[in-house]
């Protein structure tokens, strides 16, 4: 079987990590198994759905380097939709019903009050001829419901292990609303049946929506046992709050802007849920070739930014100059591979190089703590051409003129020269800097 995935989200706000997470585990799965990664926009929801939106989804899909294989929009299908209700209707599987929003929250509430569970009494399945054209005649517009099967409904879920559901309590779904719009249940099924798609994978939150899956899905003609449904356990905040694309809650847009680099986010997204340890990554395929779908926990994960922003300087330090030029040229203009090496050790996020790039080139007010050591240690400031072994030389020399060592002899040298009491290795900054640029900082010039 072709491993055939989807990620499916709707363009009524941007995305979150949350959902991020979501289509990376699909991708991973799809490449891990050399198939298919289809993204389709649900975007049915008229009202809501916004073309920034899913402007803003291609994005962000694309800062991940998630690429798919087929791209399709439910705005595009409504004869789709059409035609597969028209199976259902000529099957009698579907029936009419004109409840009032306000006359079906009654009805709930009449159950929840008598301790029933609170689903659809099936009243429109048993209205009359006479009651049909009555409603007519008032202007009602029906919607459409699908009438479920009774017994258990099951499968073996990836994640979650086998579960089952008794259809009598479920409650029959609406798949089409008055105004002949297809809900996203149904309109769900019919894509994944005439897509081919052969697993499921989304978050738990939809897992009674399984069960109505499968029953339309077989309805329509589909072997439910050709597919495989996996819901992963909801990625919480890093206070356990529910994560909301309408809040903009952890966008990846907003992650994107505050310096966040796409394979810190994937290398954290790709692994919470699972015991095994988040691995910085610098290419997707490093991911690709760990990922298990099956590690995947039932315990809701929390995304903790602290974490994050470990993650994303674990994988500053390991990117090389080439992945990075292009973004630090507008941070530290004239930035060469000799910075880079030196500076990424003790970056959290790239702009960060900017604060370097001016300890490198300047102005630079220099802190002179003793003007005394620094006149005598510029005197012993070895001449130019500078490598990776003159600043050993230098402070060699520095040693055996003042008797200094250690901290009494580096810290001095460092906040003249960089006005920090901490950074990458002098070894590398002090070629960086130059000798006329270290001459004049040690004599208490901003230079």
């Amino acid at each position: 079987m072709t491993v055939s995935v989807r990620f499916a989200p709707s363009p009524t706000g941007f995305l979150h990590v949350g959902n991020a997470r979501t289509a990376l585990v699909n991708w991973l799965f799809a490449r891990r198994h050399g198939g298919r990664f289809l993204l389709r926009l649900d975007d049915t929801d008229l009202e809501r759905s916004e073309a920034r939106f899913a402007d803003g989804i291609f994005e962000d899909l694309a800062w991940l380097g998630l690429d798919h294989d087929r791209f399709e929009r439910q705005s595009d299908r409504l004869a789709a939709y059409r035609a597969a209700f028209d199976r259902l209707h000529a099957a009698g599987r579907v029936y009419a019903c004109y409840e009032t929003p306000d006359e079906l929250a009654l009805k709930r509430k009449v159950q929840l009050a008598r301790h029933q569970p609170p689903v659809y009494d099936r009243a429109g399945l048993r209205l009359s001829a006479a009651q049909h054209a009555a409603f007519a005649a008032e202007g009602r517009r029906p919607h459409w419901r699908f009438r479920l099967d009774d017994g258990s409904v099951g499968w073996d879920d990836i994640v979650h292990g086998p579960l089952a559901f008794d259809g009598a309590k479920l409650g029959d779904p609406v798949i089409l609303r008055a105004d002949g719009q297809p809900i996203y249940t149904f309109a769900s099924v019919v894509d994944d049946l005439e897509m081919g798609i052969s697993h499921v994978i989304r978050g738990d939150d939809h897992i009674s929506n399984t069960p109505v899956h499968i029953q339309i899905y077989q309805a329509l003609g589909g072997d439910p046992a050709g597919l495989a449904f996996a819901h992963l356990a909801l990625l919480a905040g890093g206070q356990g709050e529910k994560l909301s694309k309408r809040q903009g809650s952890l966008s990846l847009r907003s992650l994107r802007d505050e310096g966040v680099e796409a394979m810190a986010v994937a290398a954290l997204l790709a692994r919470l849920g699972t015991a095994d340890p988040v691995e910085p990554a610098t290419d997707l395929a490093r991911i690709v070739d760990g990922f298990d779908l099956a590690r995947f926990g039932r315990s809701p994960p929390h995304f903790e930014l602290p974490e994050l922003w470990q993650v994303n300087a674990k994988v500053l330090h390991l990117l090389p100059f080439a992945a990075v030029s292009d973004r630090l040229a507008a941070v530290a203009p004239g930035a060469d591979a000799d910075f880079w090496e030196a500076i990424r050790p003790n970056l959290e996020r790239l702009a960060d190089a900017a604060g370097w790039w001016q300890v490198c080139r300047g102005p630079l007010a220099p802190v002179i703590d003793e003007p005394d050591f620094a006149a005598a240690v510029a005197a012993l400031l070895p001449p130019e051409p500078w490598d990776g072994e003159s600043w050993r030389a230098w402070t060699l020399a520095i040693q055996a003129a003042t008797g200094r060592k250690g901290k009494a002899l580096f810290q001095p040298l460092r906040r003249a020269l960089t006005a920090r009491d901490h950074g990458p290795e002098m070894r590398n900054l002090l070629p960086l800097i130059g000798r006329e640029r270290v001459l004049r900082r040690l004599a208490g010039e901003t230079a």
